[in-house]
């Protein structure tokens, strides 16, 4: 079970935090991983460190802002690795900070733009590659429990971060009887290099938050990676799954 051999992924957003943990998982399963980012330097970093774990991995500099540059890349992605069997839309950001009433348009589309749009387009690129090959398929983006519980100060996370969601059921629904899986990772609070930065009063606070005790850790990401990509997650479309060591169900 959950074995990817001969399978190949492609995660946006992968050279770091939440992306590079689905890359570990999937390579440990036997994956072939396509990392795109921004970063080239991070690129590297990652591609490196996959392949010591004996992963088949290349890296693509691509901004998912940019439609064009996401048919490029997925038409380089392709040329070098033939297929593309799972894909984790995972690039994204916080984007603008403070009430909503005072943000301007221009913020608020740039926050679509980062979080919605980019899972837009790099699924559009993807779908039609599947239905060519008339083959199945996972569809997988990276939302967040602030989807759920709301942010406040960062309306624009929380509004595209429930986006998606609405996406991924529509999704779910158009492209089920093609074989397409698609599906959504709704992390609580993970120990990653952004994460790390907010004050200790903030990660104390989702510490005591947890049902479990602690904050997430970004091995705990990988074993969902293989799962939505895998075979053994065929009856599961249009849902949410949410690793949060039990943050959202409140504990006293």
């Amino acid at each position: 079970m959950f074995d990817l051999t001969g399978k190949v992924a492609l995660v946006t957003g992968g050279n770091g935090g939440l992306g590079l943990a689905y890359g570990r998982g999937l390579v440990k399963c036997g994956a072939k991983v396509a990392v795109w980012g921004r970063n080239e330097e991070k690129n590297a970093a990652a591609v490196d460190e996959l392949r010591s774990m004996g992963g088949e991995v290349e890296a693509f500099t691509c901004d998912v802002t940019d439609e064009a540059d996401i048919k490029s890349n997925f038409a380089a992605t392709i040329e070098r690795f033939g297929q593309v069997d799972s894909c984790f839309a995972n690039a994204g950001g916080a984007g603008f900070r403070g009430m909503s009433h005072l943000t301007s348009r221009e913020a608020w589309l740039g926050a679509i733009d980062l979080n919605l749009m980019s899972v837009v387009h790099t699924f559009s690129a993807v779908t039609e590659h599947l239905l060519s090959r008339k083959a199945p398929g996972r569809l997988i983006v990276t939302s967040s429990v602030a989807a759920m519980v709301g942010t406040g100060g960062a309306a624009g996370y929380s509004t595209t971060k429930a986006a998606v969601i609405g996406l991924i059921q529509s999704l779910a629904l158009e492209l089920g009887q093609a074989g397409i899986r698609a599906n959504a990772i709704l992390p609580g609070f993970i120990e990653t290099e952004m994460s790390m930065q907010t004050s200790q009063e903030f990660k104390d606070a989702q510490r005591r938050r947890s049902a479990i005790g602690r904050i997430g850790k970004l091995e705990d990401m990988e074993g969902i990676a293989v799962y939505l990509a895998s075979d053994e997650s065929d009856f599961m479309t249009g849902r949410c799954v949410i690793l949060d060591g039990g943050h959202t169900i409140h504990p006293l």
